[in-house]
């Protein structure tokens, strides 16, 4: 439920497994046989799009069968409580459920009261986490800076309603990284100082000395107040232009977990500069849910093998020849 629940060997092997499926992927048939007659839901409670998709898109490549479950429709809007909607995924036969839910917790709930046997995955509870989300950022970091031991990983933005910025901090610094908060004081939660990071509320003085700095997007909508001046008195002191990107080391890089507020946290020449990793980790988002789903689902703590290879091999063989006799 917890990117802090998991050890370091805990992550690398789902870092190595997502890698090992992203060359797997790249052939000209994704797809693996590996869940093939397994049922993946995805239960999601707030709007979504990447994530969601991404999930999507992760169990189908496994051969899974995929049930989308929005509550905008369903009978969640009638008054149906998350207990009620368990037990009915239960009674449906559902080998992982996929949550994403505005209550932090809510996660972690569903998955120990009690309510269903199948596996429960966290696509982000409330202001908490998002574990798949720092997953995929750190196997994207580990791909451009080939390690964590000592590097120097920036979170600029809006940490306090951020479940993206708990779960790389807690993750990155398991991995080794050192990871420096930048936001105003009034976008920080109470108790960030019991957290693995540092805390700056001067950009321009960390931007030199980073390794990757990440943006986060002001979320308007979980705000009830003032917390800054301005949306211009913002950008100018917590957005990345390209001058504040001009001073980044020269391989450096600039992540944004998205949606991306153009013109407030992020600047667009920098957004599709040849340093912007985004679209970047959009993919490997779907080899990182992949590789959460198949050490989950298989039964096995070990990585892509090499009979789920020679499956795919023969897969591929078939339809040539499928192709072939068709010609």
């Amino acid at each position: 439920m917890s990117t802090a629940d998991l050890s370091r060997d805990d992550a690398v092997l789902i870092l190595d497994t997502a890698e090992e499926i992203a060359r797997l992927s790249a052939r000209p048939i994704k797809k693996l046989p590996t869940l093939r007659g397994r049922t993946v839901v995805n239960l999601f409670f707030e709007d979504s799009t990447r994530t969601r998709t991404s999930f999507e898109v992760a169990a189908k490549r496994l051969s899974a069968d995929v049930i989308n479950f929005s509550a905008k429709g369903s009978s969640v809007s009638k008054g149906e409580s998350l207990k009620d909607t368990a037990l009915t995924l239960e009674a449906m036969g559902a080998d992982a459920v996929v949550v994403r839910h505005s209550a932090s917790g809510a996660a972690y709930r569903l998955a120990n009261a009690g309510w269903t046997s199948s596996h429960v995955v966290n696509a982000g509870d409330g202001t908490h986490e998002h574990p798949t989300q720092a997953l995929l950022d750190a196997f994207t970091l580990r791909r451009h800076l080939g390690g964590f031991d000592g590097r120097r990983i920036t979170v600029v933005g809006d940490v306090l309603h951020s479940r993206v910025a708990r779960s790389n901090v807690h993750l990155l610094a398991t991995l080794g990284a050192r990871v420096t908060l930048v936001a105003p004081p009034t976008l920080l939660p109470v108790g960030i100082g019991n957290w693995p990071c540092e805390v700056s509320y001067d950009l321009d003085a960390v931007v030199p000395d980073s390794d990757a700095i990440m943006m986060l997007r002001v979320q308007r909508e979980r705000m009830n107040g003032g917390f800054f001046p301005t949306q211009r008195e913002y950008s100018r002191r917590y957005g990345l232009d390209a001058q504040r990107m001009a001073r980044l080391p020269d391989k450096a890089i600039v992540m944004h977990p998205g949606p991306m507020v153009r013109g407030m946290e992020i600047s667009a020449e920098v957004a599709d500069s040849d340093r912007s990793v985004i679209v970047e980790q959009v993919a490997n988002g779907v080899s990182v849910r992949m590789a959460v789903l198949y050490l989950l689902l298989s039964g096995s703590e070990s990585a892509i093998g090499p009979d789920v290879a020679e499956n795919l091999s023969a897969e591929n063989t078939k339809r040539a020849e499928q192709k072939g006799a068709a010609a």
